[in-house]
């Protein structure tokens, strides 16, 4: 009888120890910021283009231009920017460069990152900079809800939220570095001016409709 007794009394405990450790594993969120928060990543694309003797881009080089890009469907948040290893750099190879880029609504950048080997001579290579935003371990519900001994959120707190803002933003850019704000009063207060002019929807009279002649 001795040894049941203690055999009972001592099966509480080891349950109870078995929860608090249990609450310990999986993702800790203690703050107000969720630890889920958007990664941006850079990809860099390099097509190298011959130049002619004018300086500009040699013949048929443009229309290839346009074609990667159209390839790579650059657009808003891509970056253009151009490796001329001669030490002044064409003005006409850049020229040409930044007419194609136009046509797809962007401009050139003024530095190139730094891109895997040489450009050879008589050549310029075009560099596209993509990023792009995503929150990685989403969704995560390693962590149980009950029984909560560490002030902890959810493992999945923040999940949803940051990722649709990833996912949503235009530039990932943004989500490091921000816009630099205009001065332009015009600029700031444009959205606020479309709001106010705007017609409210009940403002037309409404639609009449009738029953009358309906088979």
């Amino acid at each position: 009888m001795k040894s049941n007794v203690l055999r009972k009394a001592a099966s509480p405990l080891l349950i109870a120890l078995g929860l608090t450790l249990g609450a310990c594993g999986g993702t800790r969120n203690a703050g107000l910021e969720s630890v889920h928060q958007p990664i941006v990543n850079r990809l860099d694309y390099a097509l190298d283009l011959n130049t002619g003797g004018n300086g500009g881009l040699a013949d048929g080089e443009a229309q290839r231009l346009a074609g990667w890009f159209d390839t790579l469907r650059v657009g808003y948040g891509d970056r253009i920017s151009i490796d001329d290893p001669s030490p002044y750099g064409s003005a006409a190879s850049r020229d040409a460069v930044a007419s194609v880029a136009a046509r797809h609504g962007l401009l050139l950048d003024d530095g190139a990152p730094v891109t895997t080997g040489e450009v050879g001579g008589g050549m310029i290579r075009v560099v596209v900079s993509r990023m792009s935003a995503s929150v990685r371990g989403c969704p995560d519900w390693s962590r149980s809800s009950q029984p909560e001994y560490a002030a902890s959120s959810m493992s999945n707190f923040g999940c949803a939220t940051n990722a649709n803002l990833a996912a949503m933003v235009a530039n990932p850019e943004d989500l490091i570095r921000g816009q630099v704000g205009s001065t332009d009063q015009r600029v700031s207060s444009k959205a606020i001016k479309t709001y106010r002019d705007k017609a409210p929807t009940g403002a037309a009279d409404l639609k009449q409709e009738s029953s009358k002649g309906a088979r």
